[in-house]
């Protein structure tokens, strides 16, 4: 990559950032990067779910992020963000390139792009939402343990009917 950068003269157009222990700063980082019209790139093989993908989007940048795992379901390919499969570096480096030439093209087009961004992660990721939805689950799963004094086998029978009725669908698709 070193040598791309030389070869291209690309030095000053992009910056290495190593892994971040100061989440203090991170924000901050980010923001500079916003501010200088920058995008963040998230390269992982695979990535359970995805926080620093949250964090880069909801402060605005444009993110590309792995296709597998979390991240596929936080950006809405070509919408709030970017899709990018790591096992084929050479369509990720294209999807890069083309975004900043509409940049270049369209300087709106960065905007759009961070604006849904951070609208995608008000609409689905917040603290709120999560500590909502959480409490939910907490109260249905509470309620259900206790009107339900189910056996063994009876809840053996409800999560197998649980697995056929909604999960295999969803595990299939």
């Amino acid at each position: 990559m070193h040598e791309l950068m030389k070869e291209y003269k690309l030095d000053g157009q992009f910056r290495w950032i190593t892994a971040q222990t100061n989440r203090a700063r991170n924000g901050e980082l980010y923001r500079y990067i916003a501010d200088t019209k920058g995008a963040f790139v998230q390269p992982a093989f695979y990535e359970a779910f995805g926080l620093t993908v949250v964090e880069a989007m909801s402060c605005s940048l444009p993110t590309f992020a792995t296709c597998h795992g979390g991240p596929a379901e936080i950006i809405e390919h070509g919408v709030s963000g970017f899709h990018m499969d790591p096992y084929y570096p050479d369509q990720a480096a294209e999807s890069m390139a083309d975004f900043f030439e509409k940049c270049r093209d369209d300087p709106s087009y960065w905007k759009k792009i961070s604006d849904a961004g951070i609208k995608r992660i008000n609409e689905r990721y917040t603290w709120k939402i999560y500590s909502e939805r959480l409490m939910t689950l907490a109260g249905v799963y509470g309620f259900w343990k206790y009107v339900s004094k189910l056996e063994r086998r009876e809840t053996r029978r409800y999560l197998e009917m649980f697995y056929i009725l909604k999960f295999r669908d969803l595990v299939s698709a």
